[in-house]
């Protein structure tokens, strides 16, 4: 590919917020204008929770759905379910074989989820970071989009591609940079403001679904948690509630808080809330309008996501032939 390469994705398990919107999906839509885009479902990284099997089948499908829904061009980018291409699990286990059991013990998110998941800690929780680490190495990936929560796999990653590298004396793997957007990269909970948004999260009042109607947006944009406070300014150490909604409002709009701050400034907090809801609601619109014709024919989603799996298939079957052959396996009959 002439262009960079970018890799991302999502699991398909709880909704698409609009967190995971303003922080993922809005970025990569701005990314394939400028770079070789590969987006993916990854649908194995979501089996180290139990997962009913028809559900699974349609989130995966409505996830894409989504994506384009809000702007990705399956004509500009690769779209594609991670297990389709296996490819992902062959490298997994090689890279596997050069990762020390300390460097995934430490790992900040196992030791979350070993709590979090105490009744089903299984090996895929200890292992997640390497077939993330499949997952970029197999694209010679330039740039990762990834969230403060990611960065300790990429750095992973990035000590893997280097290990081999050094190891088979050739550059089998590029070394991937991290991809991190200044605005609107950690939207947090609306009950909440002190921690992230999650399309997990069993409080349905802390999210906004992209697929909610406009009375459940205001609903619960109202009910949202500020301070007693009536200034509005972005300032998430005293006002996090009131800097999330400010957050929100100024990346559907693309005004600065500079801007949104003198719009605000003789308001109260139930303005914001109002108009937050009001420019959330007509941005989501025509996004669901353009979900629900895209499901309307899965079978055609089903050809994107196939044509999508055959690009990535090739790519990533050059840099496996290329490993395969320093590690010293036979060539594939």
């Amino acid at each position: 590919m002439s262009k960079k390469i970018i890799l991302s994705g999502i699991q398909p398990t709880g909704n698409l917020n609009i967190g995971t919107f303003i922080g993922a999906v809005k970025n990569w839509v701005a990314l394939q204008e400028e770079y070789s885009c590969l987006y993916m479902v990854v649908d194995l990284h979501a089996i180290t929770v139990r997962q009913d099997p028809e559900q699974f089948r349609n989130r995966c499908l409505s996830f894409v759905a989504q994506y384009i829904a809000c702007g990705l061009d399956p004509k500009r980018c690769s779209l594609f379910l991670q297990s389709h291409v296996h490819q992902h699990t062959e490298l997994a286990w090689m890279l596997g074989c050069f990762t020390g059991l300390g460097e995934l013990q430490r790992m900040t998110q196992f030791k979350e989820k070993s709590e979090k998941y105490a009744k089903n800690l299984n090996a895929g929780l200890l292992t997640y970071p390497i077939l993330m680490a499949a997952d970029i190495l197999l694209y010679q990936t330039d740039l990762v989009p990834v969230g403060e929560d990611q960065k300790q796999h990429l750095e992973l990653t990035r000590d893997l591609a280097q290990r081999l590298n050094s190891h088979y004396r050739k550059e089998l793997f590029k070394i991937p940079k991290p991809f991190i957007p200044k605005l609107g990269a950690r939207i947090m909970s609306l009950q909440d403001p002190l921690k992230k948004m999650s399309k997990s999260d069993e409080d349905d009042k802390a999210n906004l679904w992209l697929l909610d109607s406009p009375k459940q947006i205001e609903k619960k944009l109202k009910s949202s948690v500020t301070d007693s406070d009536t200034v509005i300014c972005y300032d998430p150490a005293s006002k996090p509630g009131v800097s999330n909604l400010l957050t929100i409002y100024c990346s559907i709009t693309g005004k600065s808080f500079t801007a949104a701050q003198t719009e605000f400034a003789q308001l109260q907090y139930g303005h914001l809330k109002i108009e937050t809801a009001r420019v959330v609601s007509d941005f989501l619109k025509p996004v669901r309008e353009h979900y629900e014709e895209l499901m309307r024919d899965p079978d055609n989603l089903m050809d994107i996501l196939n044509e999508g799996a055959r690009t990535a298939r090739k790519l990533a079957e050059n840099t496996l032939e290329q490993l395969r052959d320093s590690i010293g396996f036979h060539p594939l009959p």
